[in-house]
Order: C-alpha cells, then structure tokens, then sequence
C-alpha cells in the first residue's frame, strides 16, 4: 500500500514524458507482466487447468485494476498524488463496507456496525476537510 503513491508519480511523470497516458500504463504493466512471470516461473506454474471452470466474471479485475491506473496516472499530476491515493482509498473503504455488508460477489458476510460505520463517516469527513484545506491555501 505504501508504495501506491509511487506508482502514481512515476506513471504521471512517464505519462508527461511520453505525452501519453495510455502508453505510461500499457509499460506498467509489461513490466508488471514480465515480472509476475519470473516469479511464476521460479515457484512452478500450477493452477492453469482450474481456468477453464472460471467464470468470465472473475477476470473482470484486470479491468478494474487497468482503469484505476490509468486513472492515477492521469489524475495524480493534476490533483495531486495526496488527493488522488485519498480519494482512492476512500471509495475502496466504502466499497469494502457495502460489500462485507451484504456478502456481495462471494464475500465472507460482515455487517457494518455502528463503530464501523462511525468510522467511515469519520473518513469521509476527513476527505472533505482536506479538499477544503487544499482550496484555503
């Protein structure tokens, strides 16, 4: 997670140099394909038959992920890394509580208590707090 924010810098500034958000996130992830290769490789590929039985929903987060990168790494040098990742983590924190609420997509069932949901609240208060600091400077 730490590292999150570096990949928004380095993907907006390869963004800006090539002047194309699209190329910067397509060389994202062939070095991330070649390097989750190697790794394949030296711990021994297995799994592959188990493929064929998944449904064509399960591959949906390549998608996902493919769009939130290139998200960042357009919105990042506009924004900013702080406000982009901040904004990021807390739509996943919501996202998260909306799922474990209700089991969705095969999640372990969680409902959202009241500390939980206070919070969140407090995490969303915190993001609007920030964005009208940012606008006072």
């Amino acid at each position: 997670g730490a590292l999150i924010p570096v990949v928004g810098v380095s993907n907006g500034s390869l963004a800006r140099l090539t002047g194309n958000p699209v190329l910067a996130v397509a060389i994202l992830f062939a070095v991330g394909l070649a390097a989750s290769c190697g790794v394949l490789l030296v711990t021994g590929v297995h799994g592959v038959a188990a493929l064929r039985q998944a449904p064509p929903w399960l591959f949906v987060g390549g998608l996902i992920v493919g769009f939130y990168v290139l998200s960042v790494t357009v919105l990042a040098p506009r924004f900013g890394v702080g406000n982009t990742i901040l904004f990021a983590v807390a739509a996943q924190v919501v996202t998260s509580a909306v799922i474990d609420q209700f089991g969705l997509l095969g999640a372990v069932q969680k409902p959202v208590n009241v500390i939980r949901a206070a919070g969140i609240v407090v995490l969303v208060a915190g993001l609007v707090m920030t964005q009208l600091a940012a606008k006072k400077v």
